[in-house]
C-alpha cells in the first residue's frame, strides 16, 4: 500500500466525510430492519383477535424469527469482511423485505411460524455484518460514536413505527385490514432499498472514488496499522477466537441480558396497554414515549464510551441498571404515571449499554477472527430473542401477572450484566 504524507490530508475533514457517506444510509436500513422485525408488537394489538392467536403462539412466532436468524450469523459476517459487504447487504434487504410483505397474508399460526422464521434467515448476517463493515471504515478511537449512530436505529424505529402503525391499523382498503396494511407498507421499502445500496454503498476506502487518493491512502493505512498492531498483539485464527473463555462470556451475558431486551421491545404495547387500560392509540403513544428515551440514551453511551474509553462497564453497568429501574416498576400500588417515568428510566439504561458492548469483540481481535467472534456473540443476542419472548408467552397464556413478567425480565438484565463484569479485557484510553 503506498504511504501518504499525513500533512496531505485533514484527518478531521476526512473523518467528517466518511461519517456523511456511510452513516446516513446505514441509520436508514437498520431503522426499517428493526421496524420490519419489531412491528409485529404493534400489530398484535389487532391481529390477535383477528386471527384468534393466543399469548403463547405470538411468544413463539416472535421468537422462531430468532431460530431462523442463527442460521447465517457467522458466514454473513465473514461474507462482510472477505467478499462484498454491498451484493450481501442488498441480498439481504430485497429478501426479508418481500418476506415481511407477505406477512399480511398469513392466517394459521402455522403459517405465522414459517413466516417469521423465514423472515429470520433472510435478515440474518445484517448486524453482525454492519459491525465489520464499520471495521473497513472507522478508526477504533471513532467506532463507539459511529455505532452509536446506528443503534440509535432501534429506539428511533420504534418510536417512529408506534404512531405510524397506529394510523395504519385503522386502515381498511381492498379488502385488507389495517394490521395487513401494515405489514405491507413497512415492508416493501426494504426492497426498494436494496437496488438503492447496490447503487450507493462503497465495500472499501479503496473503492471510494468520493474520496481523493490521498484519503484513500490515508484511511487504509490507519486501518491497516491499527490491524498490524492487533496481529503483533494478539493473532489468532477464526477457530481459535471462537475457543477464547471471553468470546463465550461476551456470548453468554448478552443471550441472558438480551432475553430480558428482546421481550421488553417486542412485548412493550402489550404490557402499557395492561398497566394503563388504555386505547390502541394511547397505548402506542406512551409505548412512542419510550422508545423516544432509548434515541437519548445511545446517542450519550456511544459519545462517553469513546471519551472515557471504558465499554465494559457501560455494558455491565448498563445492563444492570436497566433490571433496577424494571424492577422499581412493579412495586405495588403505583398509579401508572409512576409506572411510566419508572419505564422511560428503564429505557435510558436499556439502550445505553448496546453500542458499548458491540465494540467489545474488535478491541483485541485480529480482522477475520473478529468476524467471527461478533457473528458467535450475535448469534447468543438473537437466541435470546427466541428463549425471552417465547418465555414471555407462556408466562402471559399461564396467567402470570404483568408484574411477574417484568420481575422475570429484570432478571435477565441483572444477569446478564453481572456476567459481563467478569470479563477480562483492556480497556482503552480516553480519546484526546
Amino acid at each position: 500500500m503506498n504511504s501518504t504524507p499525513a500533512s496531505t490530508v485533514c484527518v478531521p475533514t476526512l473523518r467528517r466525510k466518511v461519517a456523511w457517506r456511510i452513516l446516513p444510509l446505514v441509520v436508514v436500513l437498520y431503522v426499517v430492519s428493526y421496524l420490519d422485525r419489531a412491528n409485529v408488537a404493534f400489530a398484535k394489538l389487532r391481529m390477535g383477535q383477528a386471527l384468534g392467536f393466543s399469548e403463547e403462539v405470538f411468544g413463539f412466532g416472535i421468537g422462531v424469527f430468532f431460530v431462523g436468524y442463527l442460521f447465517l450469523e457467522i458466514p454473513g459476517a465473514l461474507l462482510v469482511e472477505r467478499w462484498s459487504a454491498r451484493k450481501w447487504f442488498a441480498r439481504i434487504l430485497i429478501t426479508w423485505g418481500v418476506i415481511s410483505a407477505a406477512m399480511a397474508f398469513v392466517r394459521t399460526p402455522a403459517q405465522f411460524y414459517w413466516a417469521r422464521f423465514l423472515l429470520g434467515m433472510a435478515e440474518a448476517g445484517f448486524f453482525p455484518g454492519i459491525i465489520v463493515y464499520f471495521s473497513h471504515w472507522f478508526v477504533q478511537s471513532d467506532r463507539s460514536r459511529a455505532l452509536s449512530w446506528l443503534l440509535v436505529s432501534v429506539p428511533f424505529s420504534l418510536a417512529l413505527g408506534a404512531p405510524v402503525s397506529s394510523l395504519l391499523l385503522d386502515v381498511q382498503s381492498l379488502g385488507l385490514a389495517g394490521w395487513q396494511w401494515l405489514f405491507i407498507v413497512e415492508g416493501l421499502p426494504a426492497v426498494l432499498l436494496g437496488f438503492l445500496v447496490l447503487a450507493c454503498f462503497t465495500d472499501r476506502p479503496r473503492n471510494a472514488h468520493w474520496l481523493s487518493q490521498a484519503e484513500r491512502d490515508h484511511l487504509e493505512n490507519e486501518l491497516a496499522a491499527e490491524a498490524a498492531a492487533k496481529e503483533t498483539v494478539l493473532k489468532l485464527s477464526v477457530w481459535q477466537a471462537l475457543r477464547l473463555p471471553a468470546v463465550w462470556l461476551l456470548a453468554l451475558g448478552v443471550m441472558i441480558g438480551n432475553s430480558g431486551g428482546y421481550a421488553m421491545n417486542f412485548w412493550l404495547p402489550t404490557t402499557v396497554k395492561n398497566l394503563s387500560k388504555g386505547s390502541d392509540k394511547m397505548t402506542l403513544l406512551y409505548s412512542g414515549i419510550y422508545y423516544a428515551f432509548g434515541i437519548l440514551s445511545v446517542l450519550v453511551s456511544g459519545y462517553s464510551a469513546d471519551r472515557t474509553g471504558d465499554r465494559k462497564w457501560h455494558a455491565a453497568g448498563g445492563m444492570m441498571t436497566t433490571g433496577f429501574f424494571l424492577l422499581c416498576s412493579t412495586i405495588p400500588g403505583q398509579p401508572f404515571g409512576t409506572q411510566m417515568i419508572w419505564l422511560c428510566l428503564t429505557a435510558l439504561a436499556a439502550f445505553f449499554w448496546i453500542a458499548p458492548f458491540w465494540t467489545l469483540p474488535s478491541l483485541t481481535l485480529t480482522a477475520s477472527a473478529a468476524a467471527a467472534a461478533t457473528g458467535l456473540i450475535n448469534m447468543g443476542a438473537n437466541l435470546a430473542g427466541y428463549l425471552g419472548n417465547h418465555a414471555t408467552g407462556w408466562l402471559r397464556s399461564h396467567q402470570f401477572s404483568e408484574s411477574q413478567c417484568l420481575q422475570f425480565l429484570a432478571a435477565c438484565f441483572i444477569a446478564g450484566g453481572f456476567l459481563l463484569s467478569f470479563l477480562r479485557l483492556p480497556n482503552k484510553s480516553p480519546r484526546p
